[in-house]
């Protein structure tokens, strides 16, 4: 069952397990793949990044913000402007796309 878009903090807005029509509407399939192995690294968003996690699980906590844990099947939106912490705890490969 798909879970509802929720603000999951620090900006940051989290669907668990999308429907195949809209994974299909958003075209995920025709976006870059990006992979990354266990590891931890800070980053931050210059332009607002939409991701779909095909394998991995990863725990982001924005500065001065509650972890977030992000997992394979889930449907990411990252604000422009977060910095934040990611936690690479299993091998990550992800769909993803950067706002224009």
């Amino acid at each position: 069952m798909t879970e509802p878009t929720r603000e999951a903090g620090g900006g940051i807005h989290l669907t668990r397990d999308p429907s195949a029509r809209t994974l299909a509407e958003l075209g995920v399939e025709t976006w870059p793949v990006w992979t990354c192995g266990v590891s931890t690294f800070p980053w931050t968003y210059d332009a607002t990044e939409t991701c779909y996690l095909l394998e991995g699980e990863v725990v982001v906590t924005p500065d001065g913000g509650a972890p977030v844990r992000i997992r394979a099947g889930d449907l990411v939106t990252f604000p422009a402007g977060l910095s934040c912490t990611w936690e690479v705890r299993r091998p990550v490969r992800k769909h993803y796309r950067f706002e224009d």
